[in-house]
């Protein structure tokens, strides 16, 4: 006979999020793209945000970075989602959660602004696949 599944333990430990279930990513802030794929070099693209707007978080997943060390990004938050992608959200004026902390799609992670090497307030967004940057263009809903 197979052998009984082990009762699930009741430990505090961290629970591994998991997607929403919604087909695709939401946009991270509300705005136009002043920058696509292409004129960013294949890095991400460029929203347009006016300096202190929430910036969501585009999916389910966990903080692996908040900080201001990648030069150039300013105040930069990299979030791991489920499905292997990973997203960054750059110039941040402030940000709201720290590294380890599990987030909502829709979450409010921080406030857009025009840290790093941005002449206007604006949000820098990327989807990357592994270390892989994607167009989130296509990946994004609506």
């Amino acid at each position: 006979p197979a052998a009984a599944a082990p009762a699930p333990t009741t430990t505090v430990a961290a629970i591994e999020p998991v997607m929403s279930g919604a087909e695709k990513f939401r946009w991270p802030a509300s705005g136009k793209v002043i920058v696509d794929f292409a004129q960013s070099k294949g890095t991400g693209i460029n929203i347009e945000a006016p300096e202190g707007a929430a910036v969501r978080a585009a999916e389910n997943g966990q903080v692996i970075y908040a900080g201001s060390g990648v030069e150039g990004y300013g105040n930069l938050i990299l979030i791991r989602h489920p499905n292997g992608y990973v997203s960054a959200y750059a110039h941040l004026k402030s940000i709201s959660v720290q590294k380890g902390a599990t987030v909502s799609r829709g979450d409010n992670i921080g406030l857009s602004g025009m840290t790093g090497s941005v002449s206007r307030p604006q949000l820098h967004f990327e989807l990357r696949k592994g270390a892989t940057p994607v167009d989130p263009l296509p990946l994004l809903a609506g």
